[in-house]
């Protein structure tokens, strides 16, 4: 039987719940689907927010040939396979639009996206991605830079209730308030994540109840779900086993989110903010061993790039330990909210005119100089201790 989610899956913006500020009345994305109007654009929002639905919705407006691949498990043969024998030439004006839809586009590393600027920017395909990652961090500029983002909002508690009626209308069941409330709760946002427990409490149990629910949601994938409690205890233990230098634990939390598939540049980037906030100027090579980490798992993924990971998490968890650049940056922040933009010494001041000059700008300045350069109310004050 196909999925329940496939199964209520909206066909029409009347029927699509959430994200008012992109599909409401006079609201952009409502008008490229109303207009029919043809352009790649990014998808970013949190799981079960609406991102495959609203692509569907598009290409079903537009009367395109849809095409859908998940980052995950595709590549490049996948592209050209989709591409076929109109390769080479503009779909506009031609055939039906070509939309190649990717899921989770933030797991495709820097070479696949290489491979698929071409194509969006001769037309041969209209890109629509989608992913839970911030596109200015995942998406190379030059793809970025060729599309339109659209950002969704964590679905409200009122968006939740409303699918979850749906889908006991789909599963001809009723749902006691008080099970209604705590899936709305344990959803967390995620429509697709109320969704599952519902099927698969209806599937095992025969019945919704709080109970048959509670009992549901024991499994291992929904325990790790990407915005649940376990995510945060995870990464947690991971980031304060490094910092303890227990390599050990630290490679145990890693393995247990690489097999539970989190995102690698996830990890990475907790490492490479790692490097700095607590190794710091004890071990400064250690940014650069953890930015060297990111980049292989940007260009390699997994599998092979949980090798990557291990080697770096071994090597910062090991390393001494300093927060003093990072405490130094704080409390000097500090300073800035407390007294606004204090005024520069004038011997440090640039003084590109004839008239600055004469005002005393850069006057006195000399290299090496033992002076402090802090502004006045400042003099003294030492933040690197």
């Amino acid at each position: 039987m196909e999925p329940l989610a496939s199964r209520i899956r909206p066909t029409n913006l009347d029927e699509f719940v959430g994200q008012e500020h992109l599909v409401g009345p006079e609201k952009p994305l409502r008008i490229a689907i109303e207009k029919k109007e043809l352009f790649p654009f990014i998808l970013w929002g949190p799981p079960g927010s609406g991102k495959t639905t609203l692509a569907r919705m598009y290409a079903n407006a537009l009367e395109a040939d849809f095409y859908e691949l998940s980052a995950v498990d595709s590549g490049k043969e996948d592209i050209k396979n989709i591409l076929g024998a109109s390769r080479g030439k503009p779909t506009l004006g031609f055939t039906k639009p070509k939309i190649l839809f990717i899921d989770e586009i933030h797991r495709f590393n820097k070479a696949q996206q290489d491979f698929l600027l071409p194509f969006v920017e001769r037309g041969e395909l209209t890109l629509i991605g989608a992913t839970t990652e911030n596109p200015s961090f995942e998406i190379i500029s030059a793809l970025l830079s060729r599309t339109r983002v659209f950002t969704l909002q964590e679905l409200s508690n009122e968006n939740i209730a409303q699918i979850i009626e749906r889908a006991a209308k789909e599963l001809k069941t009723k749902i006691p308030k008080t099970a209604k409330e705590w899936l709305v709760e344990m959803a967390a946002g995620d429509a697709r994540q109320a969704i599952g427990v519902l099927e698969n409490a209806q599937a095992l149990y025969g019945k919704i109840t709080l109970e048959t629910l509670k009992e549901t949601i024991q499994s291992r994938h929904l325990r790790y779900d990407k915005k649940g409690d376990e995510h945060y205890n995870t990464i947690s233990a991971f980031i304060k086993s490094m910092r303890a230098s227990q390599p050990d634990a630290a490679l145990y939390y890693l393995a247990r989110m690489v097999e539970a598939g989190e995102d690698p540049l996830f990890i990475a980037r907790r490492m490479v903010v790692f490097a700095s906030e607590d190794i710091g100027v004890a071990v400064p090579t250690a940014l650069v061993v953890a930015n060297a980490v990111f980049r292989a798992c940007e260009t390699i993924g997994y599998p092979e790039c949980a090798i990557n990971l291990s080697h770096g998490v071994a090597y910062l968890a090991e390393c001494k330990k300093s927060r003093a650049s990072y405490d130094a940056y704080f409390e000097a922040v500090d300073d800035v909210h407390k007294l606004g933009n204090l005024p520069v010494p004038l011997k440090i001041r640039n003084a590109p005119t004839k008239l600055m000059k004469e005002e005393g700008y850069h006057k006195g300045y000399k290299l090496y100089d033992k002076e402090s350069y802090l502004p006045e109310k400042l003099k003294g004050k030492k933040y690197l201790k």
